[in-house]
């Protein structure tokens, strides 16, 4: 772009020894000129685009504004879109309109018209605004830095390697068995476990539909599409799985459940449990990873703050009572109740727990895995917790009045007892208390605190920037209006660190619900969730949303993470 660096000079936007030390900086690092101006702060992006569009008279566009067709995409080659830092737009007959940061490449334009037989209209763009339509559209649902892995992987297959059979077809478990043992299989399904590891996904969704088939992760709380392997591979990638969480895979008519154990140099190891559901199409398989390094037990780490984390730890030290986690799937109860555990667990204390699954292992606690099948079942098991000589019980979940009569039972006869519920907040549970059968006066004998959770996704570090929000939006999430101006809002850009989402990592936010006489007394008189969350609001209960808005002013999250997290008080 050295025709590019004259025209500024010349226009005096930079002056001639800027230009140089832009062309050194360009050439050191392997960059674009107009790439390098901006990273020395020469010249302002938008600056750019515009006397670049003025320059050579093509149109300037926003491509975060721009919707583009994704097959119009991919009718430019991806190695050919990163050479020349180009994108299709749009397609107009046989014109195809494309997106560069230098619209004075006639190589580049008429590489394009080669490979597409298409006439070609340039639009300018900004290097960053291309880069990362490059990665988000060609990526697709893949990541980068895993697709070339995936199609080196798919390079293996033919059919003959993949077809095990049509669907109305009794498959041969020996015919499933074998082809699940087939290299590329193997290595397809190892791709996939691996891949979720290093992008720090908590869950694998494997899916079959009619005419597709397609892997997604979750990560940070969402789930991302990452590959569509062909269809026919759906039997053998569902075999593979079954026989490494040894299950059946001759049995395709009824869900299963298992685990996979993955040990990695330097002793590290990672746990999937495996869920096998029959769908419509096939069977769906879910992987939810469970790795004990990432286990975070120290309360002060896990985004309480002051006062809640203080009125929590108060109500697990008290030496009887119970304290419930509640909060829906994937919302971090579990790591909550082992960092309380980890807390409490001292050798003066006996600590038994029932959970269904055990999904981490802790030093110094008796836990006990729930079948069933056999009848042992969270009811069954707290009654042989009681004859164990306990000083503190954790029951996975109460989902039945029989659990939670046998755990109040236990709160009120000198045990520390910690479980969890699913409801929506923390004054929301005694109603599902209530609804259970539980009497009322038993519930206010027993219950020390009520903590509900959410996961709201951090910003991420790497591409955070300050944003201006309009004033209503803010007075719609509930910021006082004198509030507004006193701090900063900020949203992740999207880079490859956060592949794209502008987000990285999670962070919780807490409502505890302290049991104190005012809560007793109106839950005794039959006061509704929302009369009791009035009345914890008067006592100096700190909400979701207000948890969600602290997060905000301290430039954590963004607006819309506060909506998606939380509700209006």
């Amino acid at each position: 772009m050295s025709h590019l660096g004259t025209l500024l000079v010349q226009d005096h936007v930079i002056s001639l020894e800027q230009l140089q030390q832009a062309q050194i900086s360009a050439k050191k690092e392997g960059g674009r000129l107009g790439a390098s101006l901006v990273k020395l702060g020469l010249v302002d992006e938008k600056q750019l685009t515009g006397f670049i569009s003025k320059k050579f008279g093509v149109p300037a566009i926003n491509l975060e504004e721009q919707p583009i067709d994704e097959e119009v995409v991919k009718l430019i080659p991806k190695d050919v879109a990163v050479k020349h830092l180009a994108i299709a737009i749009n397609r107009a007959g046989s014109t195809l309109i494309v997106a560069m940061a230098d619209p004075s490449n006639l190589l580049a334009i008429d590489e394009l018209k080669f490979q597409t037989s298409l006439n070609i209209e340039v639009v300018v763009a900004s290097e960053s605004a291309i880069r990362s339509a490059i990665d988000k559209y060609y990526a697709g649902s893949k990541a980068d830095d895993s697709s070339a892995a995936y199609e080196e992987v798919m390079e293996g297959f033919n059919d003959e390697d993949i077809e095990v059979g049509e669907e109305e077809e009794e498959l041969n478990s020996v015919d499933l068995a074998k082809s699940a043992e087939d290299a590329p299989v193997v290595r397809l399904v190892n791709l996939i476990l691996m891949d979720a590891i290093k992008r720090h996904a908590s869950d694998i969704h494997i899916e079959p539909y009619e005419k597709s088939f397609r892997v997604r992760y979750r990560i940070d709380g969402v789930l991302y599409e990452v590959m569509t392997p062909p269809l026919k591979l759906k039997n053998a990638i569902t075999s593979r799985i079954k026989i490494m969480s040894n299950l059946d895979i001759a049995e395709r008519r009824l869900p299963q459940d298992g685990r996979i154990k993955l040990k990695f140099g330097g002793g590290k190891d990672m746990d999937f449990r495996v869920s096998v559901l029959p769908c419509l199409f096939g069977e769906k398989i879910v992987l939810r990873l469970l790795d004990k390094s990432n286990l975070q037990l120290d309360m002060t780490k896990l985004g309480f703050e002051p006062k809640p984390l203080s009125d929590f730890k108060s109500a697990i030290h008290k030496p009887f009572g119970m304290v419930l986690v509640t909060g829906p799937t994937g919302s971090g109860k579990t790591t909550t109740l082992y960092s309380a555990l980890s807390e409490l667990n001292k050798v003066s204390e006996n600590i038994s727990t029932a959970e269904d699954p055990v999904e981490f292992n802790l030093g110094g606690i008796n836990q006990v895995q729930m079948h069933e099948d056999i009848g042992l079942n969270f009811s069954a098991a707290l009654r042989s917790f009681l004859r164990q000589d306990p000083d503190i019980i954790m029951v996975g979940e109460i989902r039945d009045f029989e659990t939670a009569e046998i755990a109040i039972k236990a709160a009120l006869t000198g045990h520390m007892v910690l479980s969890t519920l699913h409801t929506n907040d923390a004054p929301s549970t005694v109603s599902r208390l209530l609804n259970m059968g539980v009497e009322p006066f038993l519930i206010t004998a027993a219950l020390n605190a009520i903590l509900a959770q959410r996961l709201a996704r951090r910003i991420c570090e790497n591409c955070k920037e300050e944003i201006t929000v309009p004033d209503q939006t803010l007075l719609d999430i509930q910021i006082k209006p004198e509030e507004i101006g006193t701090f900063k809002l900020y949203k992740g850009r999207g880079c490859e660190k956060c592949s794209n989402t502008g987000y990285k990592g999670r962070v919780a936010l807490y409502e505890v619900l302290v049991c104190s006489d005012p809560i007793r007394e109106a839950v005794l008189n039959g006061a509704s969730s929302a009369e009791l969350k009035a009345v914890a609001i008067q006592n100096g209960m700190q909400t979701l949303r207000a948890a969600a808005l602290n997060k905000l002013r301290l430039g954590m999250t963004t607006v819309e993470e506060v909506l998606r997290c939380s509700v209006a008080d």
